[in-house]
């Protein structure tokens, strides 16, 4: 009875405490910045929006000129750019579940992160490679035969060691803190298939070409610059709740100047082979190849009217500015959603930005968010709308010889069979 009565007695005034705890994360934990945010705080009208721009125009700069760099060093230095990233926004994700308490009685927990963080990196990297790619990595045969063992058995390697991370996971459980230890493994692996999906999708596009990785960004940056600047000095009518600073004024602002954009910055980027020759090794030297049709340019004439007033009757488009134009129609309405998607996301955890790694930006997952989405559908519409349909000689025999009577065919036959003769000997 006295074991009843103690527990009826501490658990009695426990209760209130507990409610009056989470009553004071509810409210006191979410930062100053985004409690006024759920008001009528517009940027037009925010008092210190001059310096937070001055901050974020000298970090902006450093990123321009950073990321410039490593473009035109090439393809493999910018694959080297994508996984720093990507370890940058693993390090911020981990972090907003992690209980500095918890971890201390759980030593060498973190670990388990980044080993299924470095699995999934080599899971999804390794197919990306292929036995061509390999052919110019080394000339040391002991070396070649290492990584040709090493691509060739990468899903076998991959698989245990995914096992062997299961194993360590089961063997790290300790009593009292299941429900912890599950939540973090879940929450890693919801990471590694945001990061690594969308990820995966923006190394192949580099592999296609620069431009296919470029462009695209660069349309992601223009949006949101001209919805800053639009929203800063003409933003009054707020457009989504859950980012009170963006405006209508801003987001219409950004999508006339991206698809302005678009049209323009395709016909200087397509120009340079450089970054428009896809990349089918794993060297470091620039490229120079026959350019794409969709490279070449068309010249449309003026008509007489405005070329009696311009120096030239007609004007130079290449092919891939119309395609352009839906890129930045979709970088313009529906890319923006992803950084909505992570304003809902910091405030269901009560802060601000990801991190803290680009003063005036937040973390490499705030700069990143429209990135990824975009990445995604520059992929797939390259891959449906822009490259060519592959045939195989067996499929076009098949076409040929559907349209071919009998004895078409059988000439058809006796003429290819002399051919092949003819090459033999």
């Amino acid at each position: 009875m006295r074991d009843i009565h103690t527990d009826t007695n501490c658990s009695s005034p426990r209760t209130p405490n507990v409610r009056l705890r989470r009553r004071s994360n509810e409210v006191g934990a979410i930062p100053a910045e985004i409690s006024k945010s759920n008001g009528n705080n517009l940027l037009v009208d925010d008092k210190s929006k001059y310096k937070s721009m001055w901050i974020r125009a000298y970090s902006s700069l450093w990123m321009l000129a950073s990321v410039s760099l490593i473009i035109y060093l090439g393809h493999l230095y910018i694959w080297a750019m994508v996984v720093v990233i990507q370890i940058f926004m693993a390090s911020e994700l981990f972090n907003l579940l992690r209980r500095a308490s918890q971890d201390k009685r759980l030593p060498k927990f973190k670990l388990l992160n980044w080993h299924y963080f470095f699995t999934a990196m080599l899971f999804v990297y390794g197919r990306i490679l292929s036995q061509q790619l390999v052919n110019t990595v080394t000339s040391d045969k002991l070396l070649y035969r290492f990584v040709s063992n090493l691509i060739k058995y990468q899903m076998v390697i991959c698989y245990f060691l995914y096992i062997a991370g299961f194993v360590w996971f089961i063997l790290s459980l300790k009593k009292r803190y299941y429900k912890y230890q599950f939540g973090q493994y879940a929450w890693t692996h919801m990471i590694l298939i945001v990061v690594f999906t969308q990820s995966a999708f923006t190394v192949a596009n580099i592999f296609v070409g620069i431009f296919w990785f470029l462009f695209p960004a660069i349309l992601i940056a223009m949006n949101d610059v001209g919805a800053y600047f639009f929203g800063f000095y003409f933003g009054r009518t707020p457009l989504i709740k859950l980012s009170p600073k963006k405006t209508w004024e801003g987001f219409i602002g950004a999508s006339v100047a991206t698809m302005i954009a678009a049209f323009t910055f395709a016909n200087f980027l397509g120009r340079f082979q450089w970054l428009t020759c896809p990349r089918k090794d794993l060297s470091t030297g620039w490229l120079q190849c026959d350019p794409d049709p969709i490279f070449k340019p068309d010249y449309i004439p003026l008509p007489g009217l405005i070329s009696h007033w311009l120096p030239w009757k007609e004007i130079a488009v290449l092919p891939v500015q119309w395609h352009a134009l839906w890129m930045g129609l979709f970088a313009s309405i529906i890319a923006p959603f992803g950084g909505f998607f992570a304003s809902g996301f910091k405030r269901a955890f009560k802060i601000k930005d990801f991190g803290d790694s680009i003063p005036g930006h937040g973390g490499f997952t705030d700069r990143m968010d429209c990135q990824m989405v975009m990445a995604v559908f520059v992929y797939i519409y390259h891959q449906s709308f822009v490259v060519g349909q592959d045939y195989s000689v067996e499929m076009l025999l098949d076409q040929i010889m559907r349209n071919l009577g009998s004895e078409e065919q059988l000439s058809l036959y006796t003429k290819l069979g002399k051919i092949l003769q003819e090459r033999h000997l």
